[in-house]
């Protein structure tokens, strides 16, 4: 074969090529577009986004009040698959996130907070007088120090000290919901 033949054969099977390829690509972009509008898409499936039905009224016997989310906390509450509400009791922040269906976006605190440029130290596991195990950090930024504390727990109380354990036995069923995340961040 010559270097002529060649390079007809291969204008010719590129052009084959494209003239098969490019109206296939067309036809699935087509329709994954039409199924993705007409199936219904998970946040479809999601409950409103309204605060839980009970909020707790008190934190260690202190009365607590509401607090408006965060520009960042508002974004990312658009597209939870539950709730979240801030609140606190004049000194400390509890932000409360509740879960009717196991997902991903229930991240861990440690990730938040690394996510808003704060750096994290002294994580370790805590147990609390009521023999809930919480996850407890050190985050810092710009001086500023929090003592972050979080815990999961699920509908029967069983508790979980991080994300990824919940969201597991969540999905194998080993844990049903609703579920709480409680994230507390007290100044230092």
């Amino acid at each position: 074969m010559t270097l002529l033949e060649n390079r007809f054969i291969n204008r010719v099977l590129h052009k084959a090529l494209w003239a098969t390829v490019l109206p296939l690509c067309a036809v699935w972009g087509l329709g994954q577009a039409v199924t993705q509008h007409l199936a219904p898409t998970p946040t479809d499936a999601l409950p409103l986004r309204s605060a839980p039905a009970e909020l707790p009224l008190q934190w260690d016997g202190a009365p607590l009040r509401p607090l408006a989310l965060s520009a960042v906390e508002q974004r990312f509450a658009r597209h939870f698959p539950g709730s979240v509400v801030r609140l606190t009791d004049g000194r400390q922040v509890l932000v409360l996130r509740s879960v009717n269906q196991p997902t991903r976006m229930l991240h861990p605190a440690a990730d938040c907070y690394r996510g808003l440029g704060y750096r994290i130290r002294d994580e370790r596991l805590e147990a609390r007088a009521d023999r809930s195990r919480w996850r407890c950090f050190v985050a810092e930024r710009a001086g500023q120090q929090l003592r972050v504390c979080e815990h999961i727990a699920d509908a029967q109380g069983q508790g979980f000290t991080d994300a990824s354990s919940w969201y597991w036995a969540a999905v194998a069923g080993q844990s049903s919901g609703p579920w709480q995340a409680i994230t507390v961040a007290t100044p230092l």
